[in-house]
């Protein structure tokens, strides 16, 4: 007897209004790779507010969205844009008092998340004690271990109210394809994907049910964790998606440009976001020619 099913497939407006104020949200990638960013911009064209950002290694999703108003508070371990250099909303937020910034070693940043995935309330670490990233994070907990007596740190897990993740591909019931060769930002996507009972997919392409089936090794997230799935080609522009483009760096550059100053990046959402309807309007508003030219040569 086959069992029915039922699509989950959404539009971004719809998926990102699952988000409440208020909300801890982990955007999946690292650094400026992976990150959805479709579904920053569509947080940021409803005007969602008071989040909590949990994360390992934000990029510009993370900057996008305090520079919008969105985000006021950080868990994490970094901030910033690698190649392109700081994140210069994310550092004039704190430094002028409005996002609240709580940091981690980039490992516990990570065990944060599994300790969430296996349903624990704190994760340990033996690496942190006498570090300035325990002296400065009162969240960090020096203790004994009950069987050695080693020195230990306990901290928080990440527990997410939502996490959202962009793919390369999934079908309509939420099953989301994981290439045999990855890298570092799509496994700890799948880490996110089990640390939260509300996970949100948005993908470069949706294929058939039966694309699925036929491999079934490549399914890293099934369907039945996914509250949502979204279509979205070119969903993490201007950051490197496998197997979909490589980096923008010159859409980059003219973020960061931007960013400089508050009434810049004000210009930027204006023209970039706010100014758009949906992610297709964004899309245009970066130029067919330019997203050719970005297609990665492993695309399928």
């Amino acid at each position: 007897m086959s069992i029915a099913r039922t699509s989950k497939l959404v539009t971004m407006a719809q998926a990102a209004a699952m988000v409440a104020d208020g909300a801890r949200i982990a955007l999946g990638g690292l650094s400026v790779y992976q990150h959805p960013m479709a579904f920053a911009h569509e947080l940021v064209r409803q005007g969602r507010r008071g989040l909590t950002s949990v994360g390992v290694l934000n990029g510009p999703e993370l900057d996008l969205l305090i520079g919008a108003g969105c985000v006021i508070r950080v868990e994490t371990s970094y901030v910033g844009l690698e190649k392109f250099g700081l994140a210069p909303n994310f550092r004039r937020a704190v430094e002028n008092g409005l996002v609240e910034a709580e940091f981690y070693s980039e490992m516990a940043a990570f065990d944060r998340f599994r300790a969430s995935e296996d349903g624990l309330a704190f994760a340990v670490s033996k690496a942190l004690a006498g570090t300035d990233v325990a002296a400065e994070n009162p969240k960090i907990v020096p203790f004994d271990c009950p069987i050695t007596g080693t020195r230990l740190s306990a901290f928080p897990s990440a527990e997410p109210d939502v996490a959202v993740i962009h793919a390369v591909a999934a079908d309509e019931y939420g099953n989301v394809l994981l290439p045999t060769r990855h890298l570092l930002p799509q496994s700890f996507d799948m880490i996110v994907a089990r640390s939260t009972q509300t996970l949100i997919v948005t993908a470069e392409r949706i294929i058939s049910n039966a694309e699925v089936r036929r491999n079934p090794h490549l399914t890293g997230v099934p369907g039945f964790r996914v509250a949502a799935v979204v279509e979205a080609p070119y969903g993490a522009h201007p950051c490197h998606s496998l197997d979909a483009n490589e980096i923008d760096d010159l859409h980059f550059a003219e973020y960061v440009e931007a960013a400089r100053s508050q009434a810049g990046f004000e210009a930027y959402l204006d023209r970039y976001v706010r100014g758009t309807s949906d992610h297709a309007g964004y899309l245009t508003e970066i130029g067919e020619g330019r997203l050719a030219s970005l297609r990665s040569a492993d695309a399928a």
